[in-house]
């Protein structure tokens, strides 16, 4: 790995850092260079321009959240309701909310027309969406699909709720 290469690499945990802390909103170039410990023009020099910049992250704050993920996740895969359970026990741990607070801005501004930020959320989206799938067992290939798409519709209305307070329906519905 080259020395810039590196560099960058400690930029995009840097920024991972502060938009997980900060969200999208403060992720402007400027409290971007200074929460890399750089200016905003050597960080235009490591990236071309913001929309990589936000891509890299984006990519860095998912890989990281499917670590966590992963690490207290079953080995094996599981039927549906075991796997939503458990999915939901995860997704909102405090540890986890930061990453979750920041899929809900991306889906936020994907709704408010940003095109960046809707193929950049479909992109992840999907990811997940193929990454649960592996985690199930199902009957069949089919069977799989389906439940996949139930896993992530599911999770995803369970975020929704948590973010405008309705933990208590939550918990009904688990």
């Amino acid at each position: 790995m080259s020395k810039n290469d590196t560099r960058r690499a400690e930029i995009i945990q840097r920024l991972t850092d502060y938009v997980l802390t900060e969200g999208l909103s403060a992720a402007s170039l400027r409290p971007l260079a200074k929460a890399a410990g750089t200016s905003d023009r050597m960080l235009l020099y490591y990236f071309n321009d913001k929309a990589q910049i936000m891509t890299a992250v984006l990519a860095q704050i998912s890989a990281r959240l499917v670590t966590l993920i992963s690490a207290r996740t079953s080995p094996e895969p599981l039927p549906l309701d075991q796997l939503r359970r458990q999915f939901a026990d995860i997704l909102f741990e405090e540890a986890v909310w930061p990453y979750m607070r920041i899929w809900l801005q991306v889906a936020a501004r994907a709704a408010m027309g940003d095109a960046f930020y809707r193929a950049l959320g479909e992109q992840i989206g999907r990811g997940f969406l193929e990454w649960g799938r592996a985690q199930l067992k199902s009957d069949t290939d089919a069977q799989r699909d389906i439940d996949a798409a139930q896993l992530l519709v599911t999770l995803e209305g369970m975020l929704f709720l948590k973010s405008i307070g309705l933990d208590d329906v939550n918990a009904l519905a688990l």
